[in-house]
């Protein structure tokens, strides 16, 4: 059996939480790292909300140099609105040093969401 407990690391970009507002995760690092994927959680939501998430990358940590990946980098698509306890996963096949998760409001109230990048293909393993 393949140990992917030592071949992974989990960084979280939006911690668990009720977002009331667009909010942009923290960055992440990919330096090391031959892959990324982009894992959501959401929980209730509250008055009618409609938001969405989206990953964005940069070469630098400077919050206006991040922009929305395209889909030719992407693997598989996110939906247009999140639903209420759904997870998601997106998986990221650009070039670029840095990602963040950023997520949307577009109307309504709150969401319960938090998301995580898992970082795969180490150029070292194991990764603590």
């Amino acid at each position: 059996m393949k140990d992917t407990y030592n071949d992974n690391k989990v960084v979280a970009s939006l911690a668990p939480a009720v977002q009331s507002a667009t909010l942009k995760g923290s960055t992440v690092d990919l330096q090391g790292f031959g892959s990324a994927l982009l894992v959501v959680n959401t929980g209730a939501i509250a008055g009618a909300g409609d938001y969405s998430i989206a990953i964005q990358h940069s070469d630098t940590t400077t919050d206006g140099d991040f922009v929305n990946v395209t889909a030719a980098d992407l693997l598989g698509t996110l939906p247009t609105t999140l639903g209420d306890s759904k997870t998601y996963k997106q998986g990221y096949r650009g070039g670029k040093r840095y990602l963040r998760a950023v997520i949307t409001k577009a109307s309504g109230t709150s969401i319960a969401a938090g998301a995580v990048f898992v970082l795969g293909h180490p150029a070292l393993a194991p990764v603590a």
